[in-house]
């Protein structure tokens, strides 16, 4: 009798603990995949800020134009897009990573310092111009909520905020105050979801690729995939990839020494390009619905002032007392918004193309005395852009012209991220796969294509 009773406590004690076994590896595994999840979240950072710089004030001037021109009309871009941003952030991003360096000492290794000057000077008069306009519509943007303040001074205020801010505050800290900023895009979601109109017809065009030849329509479509596809986001992918590698101690600077990256790392970067580009491409595809359901709709063809581009997003607060007023303000807020955090990008992909082609010191996560020159690239480039200002230039349409150079520009400096990201002397058993080369190759020949199409209608009319 006292044998079975043994027994039975036995069994029951072994039950017992093979429950408790099971319980410590379910927790243990609830807990490796929180832990995945949370690292996975902290992983997020250059293509997220990526992302998020490309709807910068050109940006949103370009898609908001493409809305209120041609409604509907280009909203299948945004799907279209997205994989070939992906691939070729990806690529850059990859690039950077791989071997520790920036895109123009890649250039530099692969080909002559002859060769890379001039991508280098396409990208730094791109990224001027760029921040130029951009300064423009964040001064044009304030005005819409305080008229009395002269423009000279808004501008001034920016530019001088944001080359303080580069160089005193460090870059990190800068970054995650302003991500937040971006946030106000959103509003676009909102009021897509409001002004919407046939959800069918949006969802057949945002599908179906509508076409028309004609200058406008080329030269919007050289713009939508300038502003999105730009050669400045080539260069800051690479760069912050390699830093990055610096912050985590693989190598000393960019540029010196070869990290060991595992597969895990590149996959984790690969989810951070891929959620980066899938915030931006929603917020072309809002915008563009937004502006098509709001002003297209209603007659208004050709947005000629940030106040117009504002009332796309008066139906969100129509039934607010001043509804016009808080729409400028959240119109305001999301330009200034992606303003400083675009602009940093746009001079930081400026001094770090300078820096790789003259061998300086360089890096954002620097003291300004450890790398001066980089630096004072950054100050200049974004001062210049400032002066533009004092010119007589239409600040909604730099943005869109802006958007076209980008489009220019990106053309040769993508055929040289092709040959460098098939180089295995370069990137060793990390080159591109062949989905990468199909979608890389084929951004490439669209827009080399659409950039002709452009010139052959302009020069046709």
């Amino acid at each position: 009798m006292k044998d079975d009773i043994e027994k039975v406590t036995e069994e029951k004690e072994g039950k017992e603990e093979k429950e408790k076994d099971k319980d410590v590896i379910s927790h243990g595994k609830q807990a490796s995949k929180l832990s995945s999840a949370k690292q996975t979240i902290k992983s997020l950072g250059p293509g997220i800020i990526t992302g998020a710089a490309d709807d910068d004030p050109s940006g949103i001037a370009t898609f908001s134009q493409a809305g209120a021109q041609f409604g509907f009309g280009m909203l299948w871009m945004a799907l279209f897009q997205y994989p070939m941003m992906t691939v070729i952030q990806e690529i850059c991003a990859r690039i950077g990573l791989v071997t520790g360096n920036g895109l123009g000492g890649v250039f530099k290794k692969k080909y002559s310092k002859k060769v890379v000057l001039p991508f280098a000077g396409l990208l730094i008069i791109a990224n001027t111009i760029n921040i130029g306009a951009d300064i423009a519509a964040m001064g044009a943007s304030v005005r819409l909520l305080v008229p009395q303040i002269p423009v000279f001074i808004t501008t001034l205020s920016f530019a001088l905020f944001i080359i303080g801010s580069e160089i005193i505050i460090p870059y990190k800290k800068y970054v995650k105050i302003l991500k937040y900023t971006t946030l106000s895009l959103f509003a676009y979601v909102i009021t897509a979801i409001i002004v919407g109109g046939s959800w069918s017809q949006i969802l057949v065009s945002s599908i179906i690729p509508h076409i028309e030849i004609k200058p406008e329509f080329a030269t919007m479509f050289v713009a939508i995939v300038g502003t999105s596809i730009s050669p400045y986001l080539f260069f800051w992918q690479a760069s912050e990839e390699a830093e990055e590698e610096v912050a985590k101690k693989k190598i000393k600077e960019i540029g010196k020494g070869n990290p060991k990256i595992s597969k895990k790392e590149i996959k984790l970067m690969r989810t951070d390009i891929a959620t980066g580009i899938a915030f931006a491409e929603l917020i072309v595809w809002t915008i563009i619905i937004t502006t098509a359901g709001s002003l297209h709709s209603h007659g208004v063809t050709d947005i000629q002032s940030a106040e117009q581009a504002a009332k796309a997003l008066e139906p969100l607060v129509k039934t607010f007392p001043h509804a016009g007023e808080i729409s400028k303000a959240i119109f305001a807020f999301g330009i200034v918004g992606t303003g400083l955090l675009a602009i940093p990008v746009l001079a930081g992909s400026s001094g770090y193309a300078l820096a790789d082609t003259f061998g300086w010191k360089q890096g954002l996560n620097k003291r300004f005395k450890q790398a001066k020159v980089f630096y004072l690239v950054i100050a200049a480039s974004t001062a210049i852009g400032l002066v533009m200002n004092f010119v007589n230039i239409d600040p909604i349409k730099a943005l869109i012209y802006t958007a076209v150079i980008n489009g220019i520009t990106a053309v040769p400096i993508l055929f040289a991220v092709m040959k460098i990201s098939n180089d295995k002397n370069i990137l060793k058993e990390n080159t591109n796969g062949r989905i990468s080369n199909i979608v890389g190759w084929l951004t490439f020949v669209v827009m080399g294509m659409s950039v002709v199409i452009m010139f052959f209608t302009w020069s046709s009319q």
